[in-house]
């Protein structure tokens, strides 16, 4: 079976956040077109990959692990695709280390050409390269390459070129004078015999800087067999030579040291243009430096040349295109059009947003008492004792119970020195911990993420979807209908390191230990970290949670090593095991509709509202319930002779929890919804996400989701803004609004106080065509607007500096920060003060401008 150890260490990825360390960008990408008849053309997308990285073919299995490339177009209908996308460049297929399979990747350089047709040519064919990037010992998150081809559809009339035939008009060089004689135009004949766009040079690019910081590009040029252009060092008295230029609206220019690069370059008389040129066959590469350059504007250019072979010369242009901060360059055969010159803009600059520019450093009042690190420092001590429980859950599993006594044993009684055996017992115990622990650093090097990649992925619905699958199938397994293990091979090299003795056997022994029970612990400490880590945790929380369930599993090995005596009290192995593993499997399965429920929110489908929610874990309670009291078996189970305390005990605790969750069925005056169950704060939909009593806004409040509407109703009562940034998807959110904003001074302030707006950043509703833009964050970066969800990250991240939810800000109805903005705040008596220092300032503001009005 594949390592699905692998799918955790993902798993575990998608809810860690605001990691700072390096950025990697370790592939440029860059593209053109080359028109091949009227309507088709050839599209190439080219990537050049820094040494030791790898991405991956579109053409992998679904199931090899990484994610493959993927060419989408954002205008499908315009287009009409012609035979699959080809790829080339450095391709093999080789095993790859991270993800454990063979599996075809790139290295060094990519390409994917992709013919077309073109069905509507009145706008331009844009799109994106979806690609991961890994090295060898890590993968950064998958990420878009974003393109556009200005295509158009036409004929061309050509340029006749040398041994043209006798019906052709002339084309040589005039006898009597000796001179060049001017190139005609193909007859009707000659035009439809030869129609067609010919773009027999394919050009690819790439940008760097130079010492001073100027742009400084490389173009290459490749020209099909049997064609060839004209160096840029011919006279302008023969066939046309290579030139470059900025556009006329480009401020700038290029340096006169043009360098040119081409090993196949010939000078000869040309019979045709009657002069000495130099021609190009193959390839060529221009080295441009650009200087005195507009900063934060794009440049256009062009490259002016001709392209011949035996028969025919086309005349033809290739066009440049450099990005705003100078990162990245696109280069085609067919002009920018004008949609394509607009400048990426900054938020302020975009006019989708009624307020930028919120400043931070300068809220109207510092009144706000943070107890934001205290609650960090609790969180963190909160997943390791989550981390620390779940250890002790999987020391009463099958697959590590039986363990603790063998291993003891042969430590104590093993070893000629009982202090060594006893120094052995607790390296052993380190070496667990340690190996859990080290299975963390990883992600504190995946720092190549921008502001909100986390978020996607965590609320990706896919996703989700799959994580559904997988804990599904966790639990199946603990039901005892198949296991779920690594591969032997693989535990068997590792046991076979045990006998080299020392500090080095001990660790294979530790190392045994945790692959051997895999099974077991692995589900375990997958479901662990997906209900522990909050969006903004970051490494240090998976590091915490690993950390304390490696502690939990290592303490018994040491302890009963230094205290053989406490082993006697050790209940011994038996039925009552499997009985632990199913129980588990029912928590397994609880857990794995809280994934499909985060789908549902995200896309609004409707299917898994708080009705059927409640329902499902109603009854896989019950069903707990009746496994517990020996109604119903698995396989591996015997027929239930006796219920012991314990088991009686666990069972009517199931039928407790059940009754527990049908109390969620009471109908709430206050907040005309169902009532909210705190044991199931973040785990199950929002009690307004309702089929009987749906509520747009949390505890029935008045609130609005669009920015500019909310606005615009606080301008209109002259009330200041509480501006909630949530996502559905997002557990601290939940419990905020379920536990903190039902109390009844919190619940006063913000039902009369203040205009609320919650703004979802995971909301992945498509917003209209002309509200998608590609807009530049402050810092550096641009982000490519598509839906709500990314119009209200982008406004958080570039405003407010942060992006974890929940985020709760106050503000004037024009946009001014009334005091500090807070995140996760649980406890009652802090957010309270938060809201009231808000509105104190708000108050006091209106006061100042009321006296001021009054003094003039």
């Amino acid at each position: 079976m594949k390592n699905l150890f692998l799918i955790f260490s993902f798993f575990a990825f998608i809810f860690v956040s605001n990691i700072n360390a390096q950025i990697y960008d370790p592939v440029k990408w860059s593209s053109s077109s080359k028109q091949i008849s009227d309507d088709e053309f050839e599209l190439t997308w080219t990537a050049k990959i820094e040494s030791g990285w790898y991405i991956y073919s579109q053409y992998i299995g679904p199931d090899d692990g990484p994610s493959a490339t993927v060419v989408a177009f954002d205008n499908p209908k315009a287009i009409k695709l012609i035979g699959k996308n080809i790829e080339g460049g450095h391709l093999k297929k080789k095993f790859d280390e991270i993800w454990g399979v063979e599996i075809s990747k790139f290295s060094e350089l990519a390409t994917f050409k992709q013919k077309i047709k073109v069905l509507d040519d009145t706008k331009p064919i844009k799109g994106y390269v979806n690609f991961q990037t890994c090295d060898n010992s890590k993968c950064l998150p998958p990420t878009d390459y974003e393109f556009s081809f200005n295509l158009k559809n036409k004929k061309s009339t050509g340029i006749v070129g040398p041994n043209t035939t006798k019906d052709e008009k002339v084309a040589g060089t005039d006898s009597k004078s000796g001179d060049p004689a001017e190139l005609a135009i193909k007859t009707p004949e000659t035009q439809v015999e030869n129609s067609g766009i010919m773009q027999p040079v394919n050009w690819t690019a790439s940008i760097s800087k130079d010492g001073s910081g100027n742009p400084v590009i490389r173009l290459i040029a490749s020209i099909d067999k049997g064609w060839h252009i004209y160096s840029l060092n011919n006279k302008e008295d023969g066939p046309i030579p290579m030139s470059f230029m900025l556009d006329k609206d480009t401020k700038g220019e290029i340096d006169k040291n043009i360098i040119e690069n081409a090993k196949d370059k010939t000078k000869a008389f040309d019979k045709f243009f009657n002069v000495n040129v130099t021609t190009i066959d193959n390839s060529a590469e221009y080295i441009l430096t650009l200087k005195n350059t507009e900063e934060g504007k794009m440049i256009f250019g062009t490259a002016d040349y001709m392209s011949c072979n035996e028969k025919t010369c086309v005349p033809l242009n290739a066009y440049f295109r450099i990005s705003a901060d100078r990162n990245t360059i696109e280069i085609m055969n067919s002009e920018f059009s004008d949609e394509d010159k607009k400048p990426v803009v900054s938020g302020a600059d975009a006019g989708i947003f009624p307020i930028n520019n919120i400043q931070l450093d300068k809220p109207l009042s510092n009144c706000t008492t943070s107890a934001e690190s205290e609650v960090a420092k609790s969180s963190l001590l909160n997943i390791i004792l989550l981390g620390f429980i779940g250890g002790l859950i999987a020391l009463l599993t099958p697959c590590v119970f039986p363990m603790i006594p063998l291993t003891v044993s042969f430590f104590t009684k093993g070893s000629k020195d009982k202090k060594k055996g006893l120094t052995n017992a607790f390296l052993y115990g380190f070496f667990i911990f340690a190996i859990y622990l080290l299975l963390s650093l990883p992600f504190h090097l995946l720092d190549s993420i921008n502001p909100n990649i986390l978020n996607d992925i965590s609320t990706n619905v896919w996703l989700n979807v799959a994580f559904f699958i997988i804990f599904m199938f966790f639990a199946f397994s603990f039901f005892g209908y198949y296991d779920i293990s690594l591969p032997s091979s693989f535990s068997n090299k590792v046991a076979s390191a045990e006998g080299i003795g020392g500090f080095l056997g001990i660790f294979f022994m530790a190392l045994t230990l945790a692959l051997v029970s895999f099974s077991c612990t692995g589900p375990i400490l997958g479901s662990l970290l997906a209900g522990a880590l909050s969006s903004d945790g970051g490494a240090w929380q998976l590091t915490a949670g690993m950390g304390g369930f490696g502690l939990a599993l290592a303490l018994p090995f040491a302890l009963f090593a230094a205290f053989p005596g406490w082993m006697n009290s050790m209940p011994k192995s038996g039925g009552w095991l499997t009985t632990v593993k199913v129980v588990l499997g029912f928590l397994e399965l609880a857990l794995a509709f809280k994934f499909l429920s985060n789908a549902d929110l995200v896309k609004h489908w409707g299917l898994l509202k708080i009705e059927p929610f409640l329902i499902i874990w109603i009854l896989v309670a019950l069903g707990m319930a009746a496994y517990l009291f020996g109604l119903i078996r698995f396989p591996h189970d015997t027929k239930l002779k006796k219920l012991s305390p314990v088991r009686g005990g666990l069972a009517v605790v199931s039928l407790i929890f059940a009754i527990y969750l049908m109390s969620g069925f009471r109908y709430n005056e206050d907040t005309k919804t169902f009532t909210s169950l705190s044991l199931l704060s973040g785990l199950a939909p929002p009690v307004g996400y309702s089929f009987i009593h749906p509520k747009d806004c949390p505890q029935n409040l008045n609130c609005f989701h669009d920015l500019d509407e909310g606005l615009a109703y606080a301008k209109a009562r002259n009330m200041p803004v509480f501006l909630d940034f949530t996502g559905y998807a997002c557990v601290n959110c939940r419990k905020m609004e379920e536990h903190v904003w039902v109390k009844e001074d919190v619940y006063a302030i913000l039902s009369k106080e203040y205009v609320v707006i919650s703004l979802y950043v995971d909301d992945k509703t498509e917003l209209p065509e002309n509200e998608q833009v590609t807009l530049t964050f402050k810092t550096g970066g641009q982000k490519k607007i598509r839906t709500k969800g990314d119009k209200w990250a982008f406004f958080q991240t570039d405003n407010f500096n942060n992006n974890s939810q929940p985020w709760y800000a106050l503000l004037t109805n024009t946009g001014t920060l009334l005091n500090t903005p807070v995140g996760y705040t649980p406890e009652v008596k802090d957010y309270v003060n938060f809201l009231q220092c808000g509105l104190d300032a708000y108050k006091a503001a209106e006061g100042k401008e009321l006296i001021g009005k009054v003094e003039k």
